[in-house]
């Protein structure tokens, strides 16, 4: 069955932009080298990034942070650690820098955007460890850059989105550092999506960008030789995680025909459940990351929603 009919006709040229890629087929280097040349077409950064090297806290090595520092900010509100998406896989902070930069400008917050690891070659749990260590030093940061440390809120796009949603329950379980929202954009969250073990039939979702056979490759990528049977099988896919009570308040954006679409629903009505409060919006006719045509009517919808919900989640508030 094909979904094309179904696609917003604005977005429709990613159809044609993002060709159908075997992930198995081809070697990693070659998969992110076409990646790069993808990223290559995002604008400018509206804020020039500073690269900072900052240590791990769990024994890795050093990890990149790029820093977007807006001229003015106002030392009530609060920051955001930033999370790069590329299926687990792909990707790159340097590469990815229009984003993050966007929601500093949008926030008039310091954003830091963190160059974590990458599976194959770094399993779980190395990615997720890379954003705490990030999330911890941003935390410490506060007084040199001028930001309140109890605004503190994490966000991504994709595998950054499911990242930022695992750091968010890792930092529960770890007792800090204190996080007031979580900003996830079509968030990758449930490593069965498109597997045997699937949860999900829905016939509409997954057919562009991002599909059911790109889904296992990246999560296999990721787990490695985790059998996700223990406390921190919630750390490498939140889907799986028990225990969502005591989490920050979400935003989570998602399209109707992303692969993604179900795991988003399911895992907002599970935080709702849990006591989490819970903005959730779903865009009709959007496929995964669509709002690379920004021009789009529903992409500028969607945007504008995410760089609002970055902002009202890093506000100064009274008494915060």
């Amino acid at each position: 069955m094909s979904t094309r009919h179904l696609v917003d006709r604005e977005i429709a040229p990613l159809l044609d932009l993002f060709p159908r890629v075997d992930l198995d087929s081809a070697p990693i280097a070659e998969l992110r080298a076409k990646a790069a040349e993808t990223y290559a077409f995002l604008p400018p950064p509206a804020i020039a990034p500073e690269e900072i090297m900052v240590p791990s806290i769990h024994g890795g090595p050093d990890i990149a942070v790029f820093l977007y520092r807006p001229e003015t900010t106002d030392p009530r509100a609060g920051a955001i650690l930033h999370i790069h998406g590329g299926g687990m896989v792909m990707g790159s902070a340097q590469q990815i820098q229009s984003v993050p930069a966007a929601l500093a400008a949008a926030a008039g917050v310091p954003v830091a955007s963190v160059e974590y690891r990458l599976a194959p070659e770094h399993p779980f749990p190395a990615p997720q460890e890379d954003c705490h260590s990030a999330l911890t030093w941003l935390a410490a940061q506060a007084e040199a850059y001028g930001f309140n440390a109890r605004r503190l809120v994490v966000a991504g796009e994709s595998a950054g989105g499911g990242l930022a949603a695992a750091l968010a329950i890792m930092a529960r379980d770890l007792g800090g550092p204190a996080i007031a929202g979580q900003l996830l954009t079509y968030p990758m969250l449930d490593h069965r999506t498109g597997s045997d073990a699937c949860p999900y039939e829905n016939p509409t979702t997954g057919e562009f960008i991002w599909t059911r056979p790109s889904n296992r490759f990246g999560w296999a990528a990721l787990q490695g030789d985790y059998k996700a049977d223990d406390a921190q099988r919630g750390w490498f896919s939140p889907s799986l995680a028990d225990d969502l009570s005591n989490l920050p308040p979400a935003y989570i954006a998602t399209g109707s025909l992303d692969l993604f679409f179900d795991e988003n629903l399911d895992y907002a009505r599970r935080l709702v459940a849990a006591g989490v409060p819970v903005d959730l919006h779903s865009y009709a006719g959007a496929i995964h990351a669509f709002n690379a045509i920004p021009d789009a009517a529903i992409s500028q919808r969607f945007n504008g929603g995410v760089l609002a919900a970055a902002a009202a989640m890093t506000a100064a508030v009274a008494g915060g």
